[in-house]
């Protein structure tokens, strides 16, 4: 894994960004799905401000106030008293187009490895919710076997593969925008639609 974020780290912010945009894209269903069992948030306001991120990266020029967006991006946090599993994946998908803002407005070095462990994190939790296995030993086992990790670490090589090869053009970061969709399943391999 270390050779992995050792990649990361190494892309020019703009890939950087492609790659945190990329998975955000798979996160967002689980935002939606809290939105839609709880009636709070607003995943429309999430999408809008994701848009952006993909329009600013596809156009250098676009002027977009990305303070303003963040400030919009708070708004649509799951209430802090709420902390059910699906407020805290809800959150997740929050904190990682969070970071990607923080790195369009020139902070956050380290955002692009936040964004993949909390992509991990929430994957890890799903499992370990699911399958409820109290030894840590054999639970570390079943998260790292699991076919929902398997998939998580695919996709996040994927992504990584897809953002190093070549100039990140329109058509590049529309495919890598479909990539990240991943026909609207989620990182915990569920979809609004469920």
């Amino acid at each position: 894994m270390s050779g992995f974020f050792q990649r990361l780290q190494q892309l020019d912010p703009r890939r950087q960004q492609a790659f945190m945009a990329a998975l955000c894209e798979r996160l967002l269903p689980n935002y939606g799905l809290y939105a839609a069992t709880t009636s709070q948030g607003d995943p429309h306001g999430l999408r809008v401000i994701l848009d952006l991120v993909w329009e600013r990266l596809a156009v250098k020029e676009a002027r977009i106030d990305f303070d303003r967006q963040a400030e919009k991006l708070a708004e649509l946090e799951p209430p802090a008293e709420d902390d059910s599993f699906g407020a805290r994946r809800a959150l997740e998908a929050v904190v990682a187009l969070s970071a990607i803002l923080d790195t369009l407005r020139g902070e956050a070095s380290e955002a692009v490895l936040e964004v993949s462990r909390a992509s991990r994190s929430g994957v890890r939790a799903y499992i370990e919710l699911t399958e409820g296995e109290e030894d840590a030993e054999r639970l570390a086992a079943l998260v790292r076997d699991h076919p929902l990790m398997a998939d998580e670490n695919d996709f996040q090589d994927a992504v990584l593969e897809a953002v190093e090869a070549g100039p990140l053009d329109r058509e590049a970061l529309k495919a890598l925008r479909r990539l990240g969709r991943n026909d609207g399943v989620s990182n915990l391999g569920l979809s609004v639609e469920d």
